[in-house]
């Protein structure tokens, strides 16, 4: 048994990008949103970091091969496998991405051209984390072969994503009513309980011939609590001071992105510990 840290380089991989895919979004509409040059040049310079955690969550990724030398071998079927098709996409958004950030922080991207290749990173943002779902969605595992496993993925891009826009908003000294983002942040963790509720009732109802899926978790039902506590306290330090109509402070948002990351790290680490195959089990 175990909490399914022993895939950590997957754990990270998943979290840090869908949380990077969602920054992305919340960043790209407030750029497209300003008209003031030296704001959008301030706003450009602090997505490095986008990039920068990106390429962590890559890093994490290739050590889960085993060895950085198959790291290619991982394209050899695009189109084909699951695998395949999420290596991509996350390739093809960290390229685009990445290179529209080049090109603008040397202030030579054109302004149409700019705000198309935009629109076009946040939407492989989206297909990358769709991408990233479809390699769950494996019929001999039934613990992960749910909407719940979708449903997981899409969150941590609405519960991380809009926090780490809003930190670097912050140090790009930017003005950013985030009201709206948080309480979309707020919503998902509600919906992420309603889904954590439910799919523990689902989980009752699978097995094997040699294996309870509600077994192969026994701490699950606390550490799902630890998880929902540190994200609700994560987004906590950025809602409160929007409530209280007062500018949030860069340490208090990173503090509360902190919180919000280690919680959706906990429940990937739940969900790869629920690994389960037909037949047999396989747990940490």
């Amino acid at each position: 048994m175990g909490s399914g840290w022993h895939e950590w380089p997957l754990v990270i991989f998943t979290v840090f990008g869908q949380c990077v895919a969602g920054a992305l979004i919340v960043m790209g509409f407030a750029w497209l949103n300003e008209k003031d040059e030296a704001v959008k040049a301030r706003m450009v310079r602090s997505m490095f970091f986008l990039w920068a955690v990106m390429g962590i969550g890559f890093m994490a990724s290739v050590l889960h091969l085993g060895s950085p030398l198959r790291a290619f071998n991982s394209l050899n079927r695009v189109g084909a496998s699951a695998l395949s098709n999420e290596i991509a996409a996350g390739t093809v958004f960290f390229a685009v991405g990445g290179f529209w950030w080049l090109v603008s922080v040397i202030g030579k991207m054109p302004p149409v051209l700019g705000k198309l290749w935009m629109v076009v990173s946040q939407v492989l943002g989206l297909v990358f984390v769709w991408a990233m779902t479809r390699v769950y969605q494996i019929d001999t595992v039934p613990t992960w072969h749910t909407a719940y496993t979708t449903l997981a993925f899409f969150l941590t891009v609405v519960l991380g994503g809009p926090l780490f826009a809003a930190l670097l908003l912050r140090v790009a000294k930017t003005t950013f009513n985030g009201m709206l983002a948080a309480s979309l942040s707020v919503l998902a963790l509600l919906a992420s309980v309603a889904v954590i509720v439910l799919q523990s009732n689902a989980l009752a109802g699978i097995h094997s011939s040699v294996q309870q899926a509600c077994a192969l978790l026994p701490e699950y039902g606390s550490l799902q609590i630890w998880r929902i506590a540190l994200v609700a306290a994560g987004l906590g330090c950025w809602l409160c001071p929007l409530i209280r109509r007062q500018e949030p402070r860069t340490l208090g948002l990173f503090a509360g992105l902190a919180l919000v990351v280690l919680g959706e790290l906990i429940g990937r680490g739940l969900f790869y510990g629920l690994h389960m195959t037909v037949g047999m089990a396989i747990a940490g």
